[in-house]
């Protein structure tokens, strides 16, 4: 998961949703639905949550 290769860790998971935060305090909920891909809206919302920029995210890749 890219996330977890910028530093944000898994805190809690309630049902199919996973918290995801950072050390510098910085949190993100991900819906995570097997066969199921995340959308353009969803996705520009989690990048702003965790203040990544779609390149940068793309590096983590």
């Amino acid at each position: 998961m890219a996330l977890k290769n910028a530093g944000f860790e898994v805190v809690r998971v309630r049902g199919s949703h996973h918290r995801l935060k950072h050390a510098d305090g910085r949190m993100t909920t991900i819906p995570v639905h097997a066969g199921e891909t995340i959308g353009p809206g969803l996705m520009a919302s989690i990048l702003r949550d965790v203040e990544l920029t779609r390149a940068e995210f793309l590096l983590l890749l």
